[in-house]
């Protein structure tokens, strides 16, 4: 009896000390992407994922499978427009899937960009066709996808507090085809570049 009593605890202790070498572990994996977070993607993204040039998008507070989903299409350069390639195939490449989590989750867990107006005229046509669409050219409303707040749903992006400039350049690269995105194609391919820019100016507003 005392044997069995012995191994029992033998085995409790092992797998306290499995648990705690693996939040160790975890601990490690998640520092280390915060540090190449910190180091690395703020050279670009800015402090805590809020870039100032609109040729970089903001990723604070960004969705974290959209994170992942995207930097894993930038490591296996299956994302292929020239910004992708020139700045992201490199760096992405040299990350492994735990990083890659890690620094999803650092970002995401980042305070949103602030939202900023410049032209309240078109902020409010590109309203409408965000929460509406353009249901007569079969081009049905953003928020469907991306959430009334324009805050993303599941793994759909967020767009609230996005540059403007770089919303409608990756509008432009989806229309184009530049940019793979078979669901985006099908919703943006019959959106004007007026459209584009006053959608784009809604979201930079939120």
């Amino acid at each position: 009896m005392k044997r069995k009593h012995v191994a029992l605890a033998a085995m409790f202790l092992s797998g306290v000390l499995t648990a705690a070498s693996a939040q160790d572990n975890a601990a490690a994996i998640q520092k280390a992407a915060e540090e190449k977070a910190v180091n690395l993607c703020s050279t670009c993204h800015g402090p805590r994922g809020i870039s100032t040039s609109p040729e970089f998008p903001i990723l604070a507070a960004q969705r974290k499978g959209y994170l992942e989903a995207q930097i894993n299409a930038f490591r296996h350069q299956t994302r292929g427009e020239k910004d992708a390639h020139d700045f992201m195939w490199g760096i992405a490449g040299n990350l492994d899937e735990a990083i890659i989590g890690g620094i999803a989750t650092y970002y995401a867990s980042q305070p949103p960009a602030p939202g900023r107006t410049t032209d309240p005229a078109l902020v409010a046509t590109g309203k409408e066709l965000f929460d509406k669409g353009v249901p007569e050219r079969g081009i049905p409303a953003c928020q469907v996808c991306h959430g009334p707040d324009a805050t993303g749903r599941d793994d759909f992006p967020r767009l609230a507090g996005q540059h403007a400039k770089y919303i409608v350049k990756q509008l432009n690269y989806i229309q184009s085809l530049v940019r793979s995105a078979p669901v985006m194609h099908g919703i943006v391919k019959d959106l004007t570049p007026p459209e584009m820019q006053a959608v784009a100016a809604y979201v930079q507003s939120k």
